[in-house]
């Protein structure tokens, strides 16, 4: 099942696989589970990924938010030729190996705010299957086989050394650990478990940074090394970006780079790799992903009317219009209740008029008594 470390492609593989604190769009499927429950829009994503050789990756991913609960599901099929030979090299029959994959995800996010994003969990339930052709010598019978598994994340989303003013949080923290599950044939899943931090220093360029550690589940001491990954997303205009990143594992660096950009109907990302982790002599590559917005339930009108209340409520404020500024931020609450600026203001404009009352009060005190 080692096909379930290969990247679907996407940002994911373009940024090297430095993805797991990143996690902004369907890419996030097999990288952190967390990230659904944050996801701008409704997406549906289709993948292919040229592996080696004759090796192909066929993938797709449709995942979806109401308020803070994600969903997605999504898939993924590995296939190559294959020739089955006997113990003297003749080949007594072909046809294709492959490896698919399927799985269910929901998250969560916990204690979302206007400063601080929240604290998003979430899980992926995966069935694998390993299919060798048959042939009428029977040398493949018993190779084929099925695996379950789980991915568990979290995901954190704040502001950390911004110098920009924007709503967009710049610093992300991310923990998944991937592919928890019994072995498969008394062989181990390929377990990992990665922590990745990403931060944007200027509005339009996101560093990112993962590292990880293989987990052997059925012998720790003989897990794999540990490896990291670094990337880049720069948004050169609104419908155009340029990534890339450098995976180091074992002593043998993947480097990827791409763009990302926007067509009429979809938002297309298109990857180059120079892999030299699987075999001594380079290998190149190309990657592809497409992915269809569906439109976001409607959280962008939402988000205008409850700053359109806001701006009332201000504007009601700096009249004098207490009451009804109040009557605006309260409304803005209940549209959605993270906007802490409308509370904050609420609180503000309260904590006046009560001053107000006081000094009303102490007013009407007349002197010795």
């Amino acid at each position: 099942m080692r096909s379930l470390l290969i990247p679907m492609g996407g940002l994911a593989e373009g940024m090297g696989g430095a993805y797991t604190a990143v996690a902004s769009d369907s890419s996030y499927f097999e990288v952190n589970p967390a990230a659904s429950s944050s996801l701008e829009f409704t997406e549906l994503s289709v993948f292919h990924n040229n592996w080696i050789a004759d090796t192909k990756i066929e993938s797709a991913v449709y995942t979806i938010r109401h308020k803070n609960l994600g969903f997605g599901i999504g898939g993924k099929w590995l296939y190559l030729p294959f020739t089955a030979m006997d113990e003297y090299g003749d080949a007594v029959g072909a046809g294709y190996y492959s490896e698919s994959m399927a799985g269910v995800n929901v998250s969560y996010n916990l204690f979302p705010g206007f400063y601080f994003g929240g604290l998003q969990a979430g899980a992926t339930a995966k069935i694998a299957y390993r299919s060798m052709p048959a042939v009428d010598s029977g040398y493949t019978d018993g190779n084929s086989a099925l695996g379950v598994m789980l991915d568990v994340g979290l995901l954190s989303r704040f502001n950390f050394l911004k110098m920009y003013s924007s709503r967009t949080k710049n610093f992300s923290v991310g923990l998944a650990v991937k592919n928890i599950g019994p072995p498969v044939q008394g062989d181990p899943l390929p377990t990992v478990a990665t922590l990745g931090i990403a931060y944007q220093p200027i509005r339009p360029l996101t560093v990112a940074i993962d590292a990880s550690q293989p987990i052997d589940l059925s012998d720790i001491s003989k897990s794999e090394s540990f490896y990291a990954a670094a990337g880049a997303l720069l948004s050169v205009t609104d419908f155009f970006k340029v990534h890339g990143g450098l995976l180091v594992k074992g002593g043998n660096p993947r480097l990827s780079i791409g763009s990302t950009f926007d067509v009429e109907l979809a938002r297309v990302t298109v990857n180059y790799t120079l892999d030299l982790t699987t075999q001594l002599a380079p290998l190149n590559r190309i990657s592809i992903q497409a992915v269809f917005s569906l439109g976001d339930l409607g959280r962008a009108d939402l988000s205008k009317r409850v700053d359109s209340l806001y701006l009332g409520g201000l504007d009601a404020y700096s009249k004098g219009e207490v009451d009804q500024a109040i009557s605006m931020w309260n409304e803005a609450l209940t549209l959605d209740p993270t906007f802490d600026p409308a509370r904050e203001s609420c609180d503000a404009a309260q904590a006046s008029i009560e001053l107000k009352k006081t000094m009303a009060e102490l007013q009407k005190i007349k002197p010795g008594e």
